[in-house]
């Protein structure tokens, strides 16, 4: 394996506050490694500065070997959106409800390609077709969607434009156990067949075990053990 990831002595504070203290975590390409711990011990906050969606007090991350900007601009944001995607514990919140389907899918594609339309709708039909969900998905508005439907469009979403990393942060943890189920065993599919790598985000320790290649637990913003 190559390193893909790497975030060197990572500090972050909220106020007089600090949430992330001298972080340091290495991610190979093609790995799935679990972060762990109690909530506020600072997963969260760490996925939102690898993604850029949070500045940082001092340290660094590089990603493919690139050092990324500490505060991100729309551009560096837009370019490393082509690399780096997050999906998110609820996913209705973060789906917009005025758009359909169809214009979720196909959003990162016109933000990050030419594209023409009828281009974006087959490759947008193709992932949903992968996610195990009809084509005339594209249609309907997310109310219209069950838990675990809208976090497989949230997949979708975030894979279109094809990531090296997937950042996950507990996406599973507001689904039915069945569902869950579901969902991780997609990833693991996803992550074979497109040899992707992934930060996990979890609180269930036997569900971290099968989903992932090595666990690193958080504690009080400092990493305790991995």
């Amino acid at each position: 394996m190559t390193e893909l990831l790497r975030v060197s002595g990572l500090c972050k504070s909220f106020g007089d506050s600090r949430v992330l203290d001298d972080i340091h975590l290495v991610v190979q390409r093609g790995e799935i490694v679990g972060l762990a711990g109690e909530s506020g011990s600072g997963k969260s906050t760490l996925a939102r500065c690898i993604t850029g969606l949070h500045t940082y007090d001092s340290g660094s991350v590089h990603f493919d070997g690139r050092l990324l900007p500490r505060r991100f601009s729309a551009a560096d944001f837009r370019a490393q959106a082509r690399h780096v995607q997050m999906i998110f514990q609820d996913p209705l919140s973060s789906l917009n409800p005025r758009l359909t389907i169809a214009d979720i899918l196909c959003e990162p594609l016109r933000l990050n390609s030419a594209l023409p339309r009828d281009e974006q709708l087959a490759l947008a039909t193709g992932w949903l077709q992968r996610m195990g969900l009809p084509a005339d998905t594209l249609s309907r508005y997310p109310h219209a969607f069950s838990g675990g439907q809208l976090q497989r469009i949230g997949i979708a979403r975030a894979l279109i434009n094809q990531p090296q990393l997937l950042v996950c942060d507990e996406p599973i943890s507001a689904l039915d156990v069945s569902v869950q189920a579901q969902i991780v065993n997609l990833l693991l599919d996803l992550r074979e067949e497109l040899g992707l790598t992934l930060l996990f985000i979890g609180h269930d320790p036997a569900m971290l075990a099968y989903l992932c290649d090595r666990i690193v637990t958080m504690d009080k913003g400092r990493i305790a053990d991995g």
